[in-house]
Formats: structure tokens, C-alpha cells, sequence
């Protein structure tokens, strides 16, 4: 069956709210995490060890570019034109021991092109593990701050440290990014906010299961809103039951402890005329239940709890930029275990908003935990509501991991999301959720089945099921996170856990 193999169909289980981050280097590892390098701007190019040489594309180099004669010679011995540089990067050691790569930025293709192909030439440099890179950008003045922000974005969400678990490790973080040829500090405040909070997201992703708990993850994200002023507050599993929030407590009852929780995060502007909800499935892993995953599908399962990462990177990088807008963020944190307690095919179950669900399957459990928590969501009224999930793996069938799919409420809506994918690099297509679709979830024992059983167009069908939760008519953005996840990087993320959304999230609340 699909929904058994799909990334992130799984359920959500409560645990202990033993927090590892207040102690030991697992705490220091996450600090360090998001630490990101220094930029410095210099009026003379600087002599660093590593150099990154970017040019727009042109048919002839500038007598002007850094270590011009050097290239010259490179381009010669490899009998490449100069423009060929705009296909792929040349590296080169100088005389003083420097390790230069040259590339040339076509302007005439889109922003994820350009973000790959700058990622790709500063890979040689990184991989070096330098404390100093050096950037030196050239061209009109709108070319080179473009040239300048790709670049220097590049940096630090591939410079940064994500946790790892060795014995020892020989990694260093990249401490410093020296720019010359631009040099306006203002035009990299909200880039260094959004690389912080692609770097967060990525970080809470990457940790393993055992670490990051639903009741460790409420103790850290309890963290980070005493450190950004947020308020917060928590729907924990006796709340929940008491208002009667039986989707969600259908997953999360199969866990020991019960540590899951519905968590409410608020940032507001005093200048803000909208405001939009954040919804986040956090899956800290997803057995898939009584529906056990077989093993090849169980593994990275700990990463089942990305989208609740994405509205965090969103609501962190929002909040540096103090973006005028009103952001309310809801979190679903649980885990899908396998116990006498969990939920099982033909249980029924009756959601906050009072449908009634057969369920179908204990993996398909993303949407079970994201029912309650759009209808809280949406109960409060927002313009607009998003929410982020890797939920369904007949997405990752349609489009691979290289886009991830939206459903929107209205073509115009749609359109708008997907634009913004193509102006951050974080592509996105959009699908149908038309209403024909739908009798494939009637039940003759409930008011809608959670799911089918054969998995044909999950992905359009979870999104009919979620619509059922949704109140007060709120416009409403699904995504589905088949990207959350691709290797050999992705954009101008050279990881294969890569943040994808908190550029675009942020990008759809910058046009409110």
C-alpha cells in the first residue's frame, strides 16, 4: 500500500518532557549551530586563503578580475571561453598559495538556478572547512548586489554546523565572510534572519529521535519564545481530551509518557494589519503504527516532524526582520508508536470540530494530528493560514524531491504561492482539490474516512480530508514537504536536509 511507504504518513506520539538540551554538548552543539559567520565589507580585495571570484556573464573576462592572468591560463589549458564559465566554475591555486574559483552568473536564468550554481562554486571552498572566505563580486550595480546576496547567503547556510554525534569531530564553522565590490550592510539584515531561521529548521530536523522528544521539543521551543518575546502557551494531552481534540489524541495516546502537545506561539506587530497562522506537523517519529513501516521506509522517520521546523524558521526569521504582520504559529508535536494504546484501522474517532473519522490507517496518522490543530488554527480567524507537513508519499511520487506541491483555496492564492516559489528558489507546484475527488473518503460508519486504502492521489485526497477542518471559510495554503529532504542539496542549500519553505514562507507573509 502507498501510505505505508510514504514520507511522513505516520502518526504522532507523545514522550518525556526530559529536556537534553539544558546540559551537556548537545546543547552547545545546537548553539553553535546557528551561530552564523561575520560579513565584513572591504574597499580593497582581501588577501584570504579561500576566494570566491563571481562575474555576470560576459564573452570577455575584465582585466580587472582577481587574478585575471591566472584564469586566463586556466581557461586556456581546458580550452574554455570565458562565458563558459556561466555552465561551470574553475578553480585554480595562486601563486601565494590562495585556492580561487571563478564563475559567471547568467541573469537571464531563475533564482534556483543561480542559487545552485553559486552553492556549487563555493562547495570547493567550504569543503576545506576555512575559518575566512573571501567574496569578490563585480558588474552593474544591481548585478553586483544580487550577485552579493547569492553569494554571501550561500555562506552562511553552508558554512554553519548542524549537530552531529562523533566521537570527534575535525568540522569548523566558517567565522568570517570578507566582501569586496558591495558594500551596503542594510541589504543583508533580512538575509542573515532568514538564514537563521533556514539553519534552526534544519538543526531541529537533523536531530535524532531519542534527543528530540515531543516533550524535549516543547522545552525548546518554550526557549526560544522567552529568548524572542513570544507568547506561548500549550495544549498538553489532558487539555486536549478535555476539549475533545480526538484526532490528535488518537495518535498520540500510543506513546509512554504522553508528552505530546498543541503548541501556540504569538508574534505581533504594533503595525501589523493581518495576521497569519503557522501550522506545523511535529512527528518526531512516525513508526507508522499499528501499520508498521517496513525498515527501508522507517528510516529518517525522525524527520516526520520538518514542517513543524519550517513555521519555527519562519516565526524566527520573521521576528529578526520585524516584519509588520501578525503571526500566530501552531505546532501538532507527537510521535506514532506502536503500542496497546495506539489507535487502530476501524477505530472512530470524533474530532475537535465533532466529524466523526473511520480511520483507514494508523500511517496516514500527519493528518489525524493536523485536523485538530487547523481547526484551532483557524477558530481564530486568521487572513490567511499555512500550513507545512511531510505528509503523503504519493507527493514525493508526483514530483520527486525537488519541488513540493501546494493546494491553495483559490487560483489566485495559488498562483501567488507558486510565484513566490520561483522568487526564492523554493519551488512549488499546485495542485487540484477539486470537490469530485472527495467521495473516495465517504464512510458508511463516520462522516468522512481518514484515508483509502489503495493510496491513488493521497496527496489530493489528504488535502480534501484537511479541508473538513478548516473553519470560517480562512484562506488556506497546504504544503506538502516532498522537498523537505533531497540529496546532493538543493538551491543554494548544499545539505540534503535543506529548510525548504522558510524562504518561501517568508516571501508569501513579506506580501502581507
Amino acid at each position: 500500500m502507498v501510505i505505508a511507504h510514504k514520507r511522513g504518513a505516520g502518526v504522532a506520539t507523545v514522550v518525556r518532557v526530559e529536556c537534553p538540551y539544558n546540559r551537556g554538548p548537545v546543547f552547545d552543539q545546537l548553539r553553535d549551530a546557528t551561530m552564523l559567520a561575520q560579513l565584513n565589507f572591504s574597499s580593497t580585495l582581501p588577501s584570504a586563503a579561500h576566494l570566491l571570484v563571481l562575474l555576470p556573464k560576459s564573452k570577455v573576462l575584465s582585466k580587472d578580475a582577481p587574478h585575471v592572468e591566472l584564469l586566463i591560463a586556466v581557461l586556456k589549458r581546458r580550452e574554455m571561453k570565458a562565458d563558459e564559465l556561466a555552465k561551470s566554475a574553475v578553480s585554480a591555486n595562486a601563486a601565494n598559495s590562495t585556492l580561487v574559483v571563478w564563475a559567471m552568473l547568467d541573469f537571464d536564468k531563475d533564482t534556483f538556478a543561480l542559487q545552485t550554481q553559486v552553492r556549487k562554486a563555493l562547495q570547493p571552498l567550504l569543503d576545506e572547512h576555512p575559518k575566512a572566505v573571501a567574496i569578490s563580486v563585480a558588474g552593474t550595480d544591481a548585478q553586483r548586489q544580487r550577485i552579493a546576496e547569492l553569494a554571501v547567503y550561500g555562506a552562511w547556510v553552508n558554512g554553519a554546523l548542524l549537530p552531529v554525534h562523533k566521537k570527534k569531530d575535525e568540522r569548523k564553522a566558517l567565522q568570517k565572510i570578507d566582501l569586496y565590490g558591495f558594500n551596503d550592510k542594510k541589504a543583508f539584515d533580512a538575509l542573515k534572519a532568514q538564514a537563521a531561521g533556514n539553519l534552526l529548521c534544519r538543526e531541529l530536523t537533523v536531530l535524532p529521535p531519542n534527543e528530540l522528544t515531543p516533550g524535549a521539543y516543547r522545552q525548546r521551543v518554550k526557549k526560544l519564545a522567552q529568548e524572542n518575546k513570544w507568547k506561548h502557551e500549550e495544549f498538553d494531552m489532558k487539555a486536549l481530551r478535555k476539549m475533545g481534540a480526538g484526532a490528535f489524541v488518537a495518535v498520540a495516546q500510543g506513546s509512554d509518557p504522553e508528552d505530546a502537545a498543541i503548541v501556540h506561539l504569538s508574534y505581533q506587530h504594533p503595525k501589523a494589519k493581518q495576521t497569519i497562522a503557522l501550522v506545523g506537523k511535529g512527528i518526531c517519529f512516525d513508526t507508522g503504527g499499528h501499520n508498521l513501516k517496513p525498515s527501508r521506509y522507517m528510516h529518517n522517520m525522525h524527520e516526520d516532524m520538518n514542517g513543524s521546523a519550517v513555521s519555527l524558521g519562519i516565526l524566527l526569521a520573521a521576528t529578526q526582520q520585524k516584519l509588520a504582520v501578525n503571526i500566530d504559529c501552531w505546532l501538532a508535536l507527537a510521535q506514532n508508536h506502536i503500542s496497546p494504546k495506539a489507535y487502530k484501522q476501524n477505530d472512530i474517532v470524533k474530532a475537535l470540530n465533532g466529524t466523526h473519522i473511520e480511520v483507514m490507517h494508523t500511517d496516514a496518522e500527519g493528518r489525524m494530528v493536523l485536523a485538530d490543530t487547523l481547526t484551532l488554527a483557524s477558530r481564530a480567524k486568521p487572513n490567511l493560514m499555512i500550513d507545512f507537513a511531510t505528509l503523503t508519499g504519493s507527493m514525493a511520487m508526483a514530483l520527486g524531491a525537488r519541488y513540493s506541491g501546494v493546494f491553495a483555496t483559490t487560483d489566485e492564492l495559488a498562483q501567488r504561492a507558486v510565484s513566490a516559489g520561483k522568487q526564492t528558489g523554493e519551488r512549488l507546484c499546485a495542485f487540484p482539490q477539486d470537490e469530485d475527488y472527495e467521495p473516495a473518503l465517504d464512510s458508511k460508519v463516520a462522516d468522512i474516512k481518514q484515508c483509502t486504502l489503495d493510496g491513488e492521489a493521497d496527496h489530493i485526497l489528504a488535502t480534501r480530508f484537511l479541508k473538513r477542518f478548516v473553519e470560517h471559510d480562512t484562506a488556506w495554503l497546504h504544503v506538502d514537504l516532498s522537498a523537505s529532504r533531497c540529496e546532493g542539496g538543493l538551491g543554494a542549500v548544499g545539505a540534503e536536509v535543506n529548510g525548504f519553505g522558510v524562504a518561501w514562507g517568508l516571501r508569501m507573509l513579506s506580501f502581507h
